[in-house]
C-alpha cells in the first residue's frame, strides 16, 4: 500500500466554498502587506505583533473552515467508500495541526 503523493489528490470545491476560502486568504493577504508596510515605516514592535496575532487567528479560522469542509466532504465520503486509511490521514493532519 504506497502512499499517494499530495499532486494525485484534488478537491473540487463548490462556487460557494471556493469564494470563503478565497475571500479569507485575500484579507490575510492584505493583513500581511500591512504588516510588511509597518516594518518599512518603522513602526513600533509591540503595534506590529499585535497585527501578526491577528493574523495568526486569521489562518486559524481559515484552517478551522478548511478542515471542516474536508472532514464533512473527503473524510465522509472516503469512509462511506470503506477507505479507512483516510482516518490515519486525518490523524496525521491534526497533530501536524496541533503542533
Amino acid at each position: 500500500m504506497g502512499k499517494e503523493c499530495c499532486e494525485c489528490k484534488k478537491k473540487q470545491r463548490s462556487e460557494e466554498e471556493y469564494k470563503a476560502l478565497i475571500n479569507r486568504l485575500n484579507r490575510i493577504e492584505g493583513q500581511v502587506r500591512g504588516v510588511k508596510k509597518m516594518v518599512e515605516t518603522d513602526t513600533y514592535c509591540t503595534d506590529i505583533l499585535v497585527q501578526v496575532s491577528a493574523i495568526n487567528a486569521a489562518l486559524n479560522a481559515f484552517n478551522r473552515e478548511l478542515l471542516a469542509n474536508h472532514i464533512r466532504t473527503c473524510v465522509a465520503d472516503d469512509i462511506k467508500s470503506g477507505k479507512d486509511e483516510t482516518i490515519d490521514e486525518l490523524v496525521a493532519t491534526l497533530q501536524k495541526l496541533m503542533k
